[in-house]
């Protein structure tokens, strides 16, 4: 079982910046996409964005040219720098990974959440 985790959350003011980290660790993995995802009180966890391991992304509407999510395969480790944030932006942001594991079969897990807070 792979292990997620978290960091980089906090308070910010609206039109500030934050850079969530994600570290992956554990055994004989092969990465198949790692992502972003949200949830705020009251909602559905939403997706954020997404990259696979050949560079692919994939973003919300909501955060296309403010968000911008990266990875270093070689650390397992994906990134989510959040520029001009909004009060919206608000929730527990969760990590996931989609992977194959030793025998090849696809698992997906989660992080424990970070909370990103954005004051107006």
């Amino acid at each position: 079982q792979v292990q997620l985790v978290e960091s980089g959350g906090g308070l910010v003011q609206a039109g500030g910046s934050l850079r969530l980290s994600c570290v992956g660790s554990g055994s004989r993995f092969s990465i198949n996409t790692m992502g972003w995802y949200r949830q705020a009180p009251g909602n559905e966890r939403e997706l954020v964005s997404t990259i696979s391991s050949g560079g692919t992304t994939n973003y919300a509407d909501s955060v296309k040219g403010r968000f911008t999510i990266s990875m270093d395969n070689a650390k397992n480790t994906v990134y989510l720098q959040m520029n001009s944030l909004k009060p919206e932006d608000t929730a527990v942001y969760y990590c996931n990974l989609d992977y194959y594991n030793y025998i090849r079969a696809r698992i997906r897990s989660w992080g424990q959440g970070t909370q990103v807070t954005v004051s107006s």
